[in-house]
């Protein structure tokens, strides 16, 4: 006890004197200061304009500096969540037997799932964008814009007919015949839910015991070929023909077929290499997925399966109405943007005869339209929809996009655009294909996924507007696969983020002039009996009416 109150009174002394020490150098300090000042008055003046000038280099190095740290900074962050994912995955529902080691034994075992995509917590990068108050701004822009669409519409129609006219007919029109698209699809739905579900469950249970395993695969394999493009792939079809659903159902109709062929796939293609890959003595102790996280992943928003995702704590229902307002809100902006900026330029120039000046002209007037579409969609689609299904199902990983607005490079647009299919394209498409062939063919695989894509959407245009007229396909396999070897990741700098935002500004109002000129000259000329070269050749080509 007596050391201890030598040690208290020896630190109490020299705290003491440290402070003592402090109060003396402080004065002596003041005092050289005063003393200094004393004898050149200009010192200070001096000091301050130091002072200045070095704040003025530090305001211009601030920049570089900072844009270094944030680079470096984010490198760092990706790749210690990327590593912390790997680590924290949760294991595969399958036995322990069925290790990563065992799948790697023959030359036609297939990768596990743990080698695909990584599924981590992580928000929407818009969510996080519009936490600031600058970039909040820009959305507070669009919602400007939006209401003036609609005081502008309500002011010309009460000017042309003298009364309020809230009709809507455009909106009625585009999503009509809903009776027939309810059960369409959910005929695709609980099509998708059990047949590829039971073929999987019925070839997993007799696999091992199988004699003829090729024989026994083959077979559920041709059923499931069978399941997907007639049961799910061209009965959808026929009656979206035949019923002559509108555009916005046709595009319900089609998007949600090629949506679920897509999940249906990805479940067989992450769960069947599972199953070859344990061992026989083995295959009496498969957990099997379970139907409900087939259902959950039926509606999770990603195309790539897994029998566990990442998961939110809590749902802000909130949060869900939100987006769902927002949904809401942007399909009476392209009502708008239809009805103020498209319409009254393509009904008119359709019925005039086509020559280069009327085309030049459309097609830069279609400029505005065609952005604003652009960036529509990608608001609707890519971040309403999906996050508000996200919050819902507490789906943890809202990445369905990266900063594609940034890019200086068409093949980092691509890549960033939307996440959901380029996973699905990469991993089904792209690396199978390296798989199968040997990674020397890159540009074939490359080339696949292109032609996939430019397929698919053509596909979906055709169907859904009623007519063959392949321009986006020709701009996907001419231009685009063109701008993305041309475009590459190498290029850099703002200039090519112009070029790039350019291009895209013209090639969408090509593609939008091109596409409603077709349309306009469905209505203005049928055919009493079209032949089959009737269907392919566009029709707009020779349809001129003089009014």
């Amino acid at each position: 006890m007596v050391g201890e109150e030598n040690i208290s009174v020896r630190n109490r002394r020299s705290a003491h004197g440290s402070a003592e020490e402090k109060d003396d150098f402080s004065r002596t300090l003041e005092g050289n200061c005063s003393s200094s000042y004393s004898a050149n008055g200009r010192i200070g003046t001096e000091h301050v304009m130091r002072k200045v000038q070095l704040l003025a280099e530090a305001e211009q190095l601030k920049p570089a500096f900072m844009k270094g740290v944030d680079s470096h900074f984010t490198e760092f962050v990706n790749g210690l969540i990327a590593k912390s994912a790997l680590l924290e995955s949760s294991p595969s529902t399958f036995p322990t037997a069925c290790e990563e080691k065992d799948s790697f034994k023959s030359k036609r075992s297939r990768a596990p799932p743990e080698h695909g995509k990584v599924f981590v917590v992580r928000k929407s990068l818009l969510d996080e964008l519009f936490e600031v108050d600058h970039i909040q701004t820009i959305q507070h822009m669009f919602i400007a814009i939006l209401i003036l669409f609609i005081l502008s519409t309500l002011v010309v129609d009460f000017i042309d007919e003298g009364r309020l006219v809230l009709e809507f007919d455009l909106l009625v029109f585009a999503f009509g015949k809903f009776s027939v698209v309810a059960p369409t699809w959910l005929y695709m739905f609980l099509s998708t839910l059990i047949v590829p579900y039971g073929l999987f469950i019925l070839w997993a249970k007799g696999y091992h015991t199988s004699s003829h395993k090729i024989i026994y695969s083959s077979s559920f394999g041709i059923l499931f070929t069978i399941f997907q493009t007639i049961w799910l792939g061209f009965v959808p079809t026929y009656i979206t023909l035949t019923c002559e659903l509108p555009p916005a159902s046709s595009f319900i109709v089609i998007l949600e077929q090629v949506r679920l062929m897509m999940k249906a796939h990805s479940f067989i293609r992450e769960n069947v290499p599972r199953v070859i890959s344990c061992p026989t003595q083995k295959s009496n102790s498969f957990q099997f997925p379970r139907v409900s996280q087939y259902l959950y992943f039926l509606f999770a928003p990603t195309l790539i399966y897994r029998d566990e995702y990442p998961r939110t704590p809590t749902r802000r229902w909130s949060y869900v109405a939100t987006k769902f307002a927002q949904v809401l809100g942007s399909v009476f902006y392209a009502y708008y943007i239809f009805v103020r900026l498209c319409i009254p330029i393509y009904r008119n120039h359709s019925r005039e005869s086509l020559n280069l000046r009327g085309l030049v002209l459309c097609i830069f007037s279609s400029i505005l339209p065609g952005v604003l579409i652009l960036l529509l969609f990608f608001f609707f689609f890519l971040h309403c929809w999906m996050n508000a299904f996200a919050e819902m199902l507490r789906f943890g990983d809202r990445m369905f996009y990266q900063d594609w607005w940034n890019s200086t490079s068409f093949a980092n647009f691509y890549r960033t655009w939307n996440i959901v299919v380029h996973d699905w394209l990469y991993y089904y498409a792209y690396r199978d294909f390296l798989w199968f062939f040997g990674k020397k063919f890159k540009a074939a695989a490359m080339l696949l996924v292109f032609t996939i894509s430019a397929v698919v959407h053509e596909y979906v245009l055709g169907v859904c507007l009623g007519y063959f007229y392949p321009v986006l396909f020709c701009i996907f396999m001419g231009f685009g696969i063109v701008f993305n070897f041309v475009l590459h990741d190498g290029r850099k700098g703002p200039i090519w983020n112009v070029i790039m935002w350019t291009l895209l500004f013209l090639g969408h109002a090509i593609l939008l002039f091109l596409y409603s000129q077709e349309w306009y000259a469905h209505q203005y000329c049928p055919l009493k009996n079209p032949t089959f070269l009737d269907y392919v050749k566009p029709r707009s080509w020779n349809c001129q009416i003089k009014i």
